[in-house]
């Protein structure tokens, strides 16, 4: 086997709901349109990777159910190598109803489903994938358990080691400990350290916390402010990269095609700095938001402009 990036994740179905605003508590409101897709965290993140042209294989759990077998299809209609997918009988796959707004705002309620029941044993089946790869990436909606036990792996065999604090919940110490690069956004920055990072001081700080901790890499993502990130080598550098100015759809999977496009970079791309792979992540993560959908609004390495890829 010859992998760049095992993604240890979600994998949901999305049912989305475009409506003229959000409805107010006990409202009910007339939509515009509805869609089904292909998301989770995980699954999303999967997929922009190997939009982009990396080998990726998965590890994650789907139910017994129409869902679960459309996912491992669409998985494999984007090369995706599935062998360690497993089905979860009598269990239904994940959900996650979303309404989305005509300015791209969007509101998410998961249902975990299948996602619940993957185990530690079955990460360990995965690891000659894991051992050959370049970056392991993880998300936070399956048990916290087996992604801390995934990140613990992959650093023992010196993988570079993603995590995407989505959705926040209480972290142990370690999933720091074994973390390279820790990705989160304005409120998972704010749930897990009581820190708003919505000035240079407070995302400096914030910054800084998550690197006392024993993270090489704090990423935060801004939405339309784009990104900023500061290292271990010089945590008090903040470096601040703008997004695109791009008219939103729908913003439902930015966030994940930004961290799927940043694996690529570092597992395909490595001979770039880093600030250079961050950029390129956020030009890419900034288009997504002018399709509708989650993974349907990826572009693949070949509709996206060349200069990228240099």
């Amino acid at each position: 086997m010859n992998f760049d990036i095992t993604v240890v994740g979600s994998c949901n179905t999305d049912f989305i709901s475009y409506v003229p605003r959000m409805p107010s508590l006990g409202e009910t409101i007339v939509g515009d349109k509805f869609e089904v897709g292909f998301g989770g965290k995980g699954a999303n993140q999967c997929v922009m990777s190997s939009k982009l042209g990396a080998k990726v294989g998965m590890v994650a759990k789907v139910g017994d159910d129409v869902f679960g077998s459309q996912t491992i299809d669409n998985f494999k209609s984007h090369q995706v190598d599935t062998r360690f997918v497993y089905i979860a009988e009598g269990v239904s796959s994940g959900v996650a109803p979303i309404c989305v707004t005509p300015g791209g705002e969007n509101t998410i309620v998961i249902i975990p489903g299948a996602n619940n029941f993957l185990t530690t044993l079955e990460v360990d089946r995965a690891i000659e994938m894991i051992n050959v790869s370049k970056v392991l990436l993880c998300q936070l909606e399956i048990p916290p358990a087996v992604t801390l036990h995934a990140l613990k792996l992959a650093r023992d065999r010196k993988v570079i080691t993603i995590l995407n604090t989505a959705p926040a919940i209480p972290l142990f110490n370690e999933f720091y400990i074994y973390t390279d690069i820790l990705c989160m956004n304005e409120s998972e920055c704010k749930a897990l350290c009581g820190i708003m990072p919505d000035s240079t001081d407070e995302r400096s700080k914030a910054i800084i916390h998550f690197i006392r901790l024993g993270v090489a890499c704090v990423i935060l993502t801004l939405g339309e402010s784009g990104v900023v990130y500061g290292e271990k080598e010089d945590p008090k550098r903040i470096v601040s990269i703008p997004a695109l100015v791009v008219k939103a759809v729908d913003t439902a999977g930015a966030g994940d095609a930004f961290v799927g496009a940043l694996a690529y970079f570092l597992a395909c791309k490595q001979e770039l700095p880093l600030e250079d792979k961050i950029m390129r992540s956020t030009h890419i993560a900034s288009l997504s938001v002018t399709r509708s959908g989650t993974q349907k609004s990826y572009q693949s390495k070949h509709e996206l402009s060349s200069e990228l890829f240099k």
